[in-house]
């Protein structure tokens, strides 16, 4: 049963790592496309809606990378993990991304552009 819950919360843990903006390459080749998927049903509807929806959606995944990455971290290193406070998480998952905000303004962290100059 250990084994069982270890595995799951690696796996959480690496794929919120894959959606997390934590991983320099996956904005162009995970959150991106996604973003792009979430927004596609919207412009059918009407194409305004595209690009606020592409946002959003490019936000969420971002979002969601952070909450697995929590989740899966928070199981593995207290072993249990009676319920998921979905409160809790999102406090945490916005505090991580004003910290990657932050990180980006004070040019800790650079743009793809910049890597590629």
């Amino acid at each position: 049963m250990v084994m069982k819950q270890h595995l799951k919360n690696s796996i959480l843990v690496t794929i919120g790592f894959i959606l997390s903006p934590l991983s320099w390459w996956n904005d162009l080749v995970v959150n991106v496309p996604l973003g792009y998927a979430f927004a596609w049903p919207f412009s059918l509807i009407n194409e305004q809606l595209f690009l606020p929806a592409f946002i959003l959606g490019y936000w969420l995944t971002n979002l969601l990378g952070f909450l697995l990455l929590h989740w899966g971290s928070e199981g593995l290193l207290y072993q249990s993990r009676s319920t998921i406070s979905i409160r809790r998480s999102l406090v945490v998952s916005v505090i991580y991304s004003v910290i990657v905000m932050l990180m980006v303004l004070f040019g800790w962290i650079a743009s793809p552009t910049e890597y590629l100059d």
